[in-house]
């Protein structure tokens, strides 16, 4: 699948987005996420599946619970597609970078 294409789901986005703040448990993205879309325990599984099977997350067993995080090899087919694109934003970042620098003088 491509990265895209796994990423275009509103609720593989939000799950990612919790990876990144901290390693969760099933039982926390389910409380978290699940609760957010209204969606089952199984329907988050097919979704943590989903970016486990393609790069995007690993899981670690801790006696019952399965643990999640974040796997960033698998953002960076989406590294690559943004890369002729950071052109546009990239000056407005060093000139934030120089004026908060600039500031704290």
């Amino acid at each position: 699948m491509h990265a895209f294409a796994i990423l275009s789901d509103p609720v593989r986005r939000r799950i990612l987005e919790h990876l990144g703040d901290r390693d969760l448990s099933s039982g926390a993205v389910v409380d978290g996420v699940g609760k957010e879309f209204g969606i089952t325990q199984s329907a988050i599984s097919q979704h943590l599946k989903v970016l486990r099977e393609n790069g995007f997350a690993r899981v670690r067993v801790d006696g019952a619970r399965r643990i999640y995080s974040l796997e960033p090899r698998g953002l960076e087919d989406i590294d690559r597609w943004l890369a002729p694109f950071r052109r546009f934003w990239e000056p407005k970042f060093t000139a934030l970078a120089q004026e908060v620098e600039r500031e704290k003088k």
